[in-house]
């Protein structure tokens, strides 16, 4: 076998390659867009090479055929909670069904990240956010996968396990038809706050994003940063994400909650952009471009997807979410906008996400796993720790 660190046009390309290759025999495969996996490497469009490193490496056989690829990551504000010693990261795994492949992958990448300092590795994770490219998929095989989704054979995780990964924690995907009834208790919760002076729910205007930039911050810092979870986020980079979504937003489905004009939640989702990608090839130039504002002109996406949720803390358990999920419920249901939802992964260690996705009547869709894998035993091993509410 015949290892080759990605350090050109011709090695990056490969690296791309082998995802595609890996994915060939499944019908639910979406491929990535080239771009936003070149971009995560790219020191001029990722802002994480600020904090970190990143190295990418392709795997060959004696034949010269392309049989895997992985990329390892280290982060100083890799936020690992409980963890008392550095980790970091690999992601973007392709493998053919071979555990002395794998071993030689994960060997390379391992060799990288001890030569920098890290005492263990968790992975598939991605360079950057986590709402891209982050976990193994182990449950789900027969749906595509939602835009971003990390999506892999089955047979990966026996690799994984091979090499002595574990079970860092569960990542639960949840998903439900538009028009299903909600419980009884959102109409419930939704009038007792539509009764209540200073209480309104509503969807965002795209003229005003800088103000709904500020209303997502808000919330977004208070509702997560606390939690050691997510860093903060600042009104600048929250308006440049919504200023790049703004082509394919959809104002009827991004929600924000108020009490006497403060921003006190807000429900985040947009179309699941796969249903357009998947007919791209992983190209995106002006052609494309074209083709996806006709598609979405033509409301050929039936399929919408979670991308943020969250309350400020002093107003949870009080019905906050019920009250705007019902209030977008009274817009959106019934009109054959969208057919299904499927909602962002929710860690094992975050309950109380997921027992909204539960109140939802929602169902497990998928099921995928970021592992951890500890150095020489140096440290024993733990789950991630619960989620602490204040």
């Amino acid at each position: 076998m015949q290892l080759i660190e990605v350090n050109d046009s011709a090695s990056a390309k490969d690296f791309i390659k082998v995802n595609v290759l890996m994915n060939a025999d499944n019908p639910c495969y979406v491929r990535p867009l080239d771009k936003e996996i070149y971009d995560v490497f790219n020191p001029e469009k990722n802002k994480n090479f600020k904090h970190g490193e990143a190295k990418r490496w392709v795997l060959k056989n004696d034949q010269g055929k392309l049989i895997g690829r992985i990329a390892a990551f280290t982060h100083d504000k890799y936020i690992s909670k409980g963890t008392e010693y550095p980790v970091g990261g690999i992601g973007f795994f392709d493998c053919i069904d071979d555990q002395s492949a794998a071993n030689k992958l994960f060997d390379t990448a391992k060799q990288w990240l001890q030569s920098k300092g890290m005492d263990a590795m968790d992975g598939p994770i991605n360079f950057g956010d986590r709402d891209k490219w982050w976990g193994l998929l182990v449950e789900g095989f027969d749906t595509e996968p939602i835009y971003g989704m990390a999506f892999n054979p089955s047979y990966y995780e026996k690799l994984f396990a091979g090499y002595g990964f574990q079970n860092y924690y569960n990542q639960y995907y949840y998903s439900m038809r538009v028009d299903d009834p909600l419980p009884d208790r959102f109409p419930e919760r939704h009038a007792k706050f539509k009764a209540k002076p200073g209480y309104e729910a509503k969807h965002i205007d795209k003229r005003n994003l800088e103000k709904h930039a500020q209303d997502f911050a808000t919330v977004y810092n208070a509702a997560w940063a606390q939690h050691g979870e997510a860093k903060e986020i600042t009104v600048d980079q929250v308006l440049k994400l919504f200023n790049k979504m703004k082509p394919i937003m959809d104002e009827r489905m991004v929600w924000f909650a108020y009490y006497k004009e403060e921003p006190i939640g807000m429900f985040i989702n947009i179309p699941d952009l796969n249903q357009y990608f998947k007919h791209f090839n992983g190209k995106f130039g002006w052609l494309e471009k074209i083709r996806l504002m006709l598609m979405k002109e033509r409301g050929m996406c039936k399929k919408a997807t979670g991308l943020a949720f969250g309350i400020v803390p002093k107003y949870q358990a009080l019905g906050i979410d019920s009250f705007m999920i019902y209030e977008s419920a009274l817009l959106i249901q019934g009109k054959g906008w969208y057919e299904t939802y499927e909602m962002g992964w929710a860690g094992d260690w975050n309950p109380k996400m997921i027992n909204i996705y539960k109140s939802l009547n929602a169902v497990q869709s998928r099921r995928l796993v970021t592992h951890r894998y500890i150095f020489d035993n140096k440290h024993s091993f733990e789950r991630h720790p619960v989620m602490e509410y204040k």
